[in-house]
């Protein structure tokens, strides 16, 4: 009977034992192989704009944070926090800022109902890709704003909302540049633009200008005034459709005066709240 009890205590004192030695293995080893977390990770996560938009290619800031200090990303992928915010990754690493002009989205159309013909009465769902479904909308311009407000759902700081035309609109100061707007598009007429961009011709039809005319008053006929008559405003016309050159500085008020159609307006303009 001693000899079993004592077999037992043996084998308690030599598990025991073995456990230590591995618990001070297992110690040892995570003291030589643990990676040692950068601080700059948090601190650059801090100053980050925390939408986790995606706009920097990454699932959210986090990610953004570690591959900019772990994997040597680009410090300037993050339009949303614009040029303000690339000084201060700028400074927190002690790297060249270079130069980043924040990029914001807006409708590249204003057909609405007093300009624009329909094709049909839609009464689904209000959703433009739900509408894009039947016909790719009830306009007859295939080019247009569907303006169900598929956009105003997704953006995530409620930059855009119907002005006082009842058509949307993006307001430029809350706008951060993430693009979901632009994705979800089903007519591709939401556009990025440079923050300090001065006009757009606000229209997206490819279609020549006789057909344009007939579907919508307000779309541009590729007259190609714009290009003629002030070559130096930077305006292109390219598949029926005029469209600016923002590298070009110019004064570009003459050309919307002169636009027929008054396609080419400002970008921005006070916008109702949500």
């Amino acid at each position: 009977m001693g000899s079993i009890i004592l077999g037992i205590f043996i084998a308690i004192i030599s598990i025991g034992l073995l456990g230590a030695i591995l618990g001070a293995v297992l110690s040892l080893a995570s003291e030589k192989l643990k990676v040692e977390e950068d601080l700059r990770v948090k601190e650059l996560e801090q100053i980050l704009p925390q939408y986790n938009c995606g706009a920097c290619g990454f699932s959210g800031c986090s990610g953004y944070a570690n591959a900019v200090i772990n994997e040597g990303e680009a410090i300037n992928k993050c339009t949303p926090g614009g040029p303000e915010l690339l000084e201060s990754i700028s400074k927190l690493l002690g790297v060249e800022a270079g130069n980043l002009e924040k990029m914001v989205a807006q409708v590249h159309c204003r057909g609405g109902e007093k300009s624009s013909v329909d094709q049909y009465k839609y009464s689904g769902i209000s959703d433009c890709n739900a509408k894009y479904q039947l016909y790719s909308g009830d306009k007859l311009c295939k080019f247009g704003c569907l303006g169900d407000g598929s956009c105003i759902k997704v953006c995530p700081v409620n930059a855009i909302s119907y002005d006082e035309e009842n058509l949307v609109w993006v307001d430029k100061e809350k706008c951060v540049g993430c693009e979901k707007c632009v994705d979800i598009c089903p007519t591709n007429v939401m556009k990025m633009i440079p923050y300090s961009a001065d006009y757009i011709v606000a229209c997206s039809s490819q279609e020549k200008g006789k057909v344009v005319k007939s579907k919508c008053s307000v779309g541009c006929i590729a007259c190609s005034i714009c290009v003629k008559k002030f070559p130096e405003a930077g305006f292109v016309v390219d598949k029926n459709l005029s469209s600016v050159d923002y590298t070009i500085k110019s004064d570009r008020a003459p050309v919307s005066e002169a636009c027929p159609v008054k396609c080419i307006i400002h970008p921005y303009k006070e916008t109702k709240d949500n």
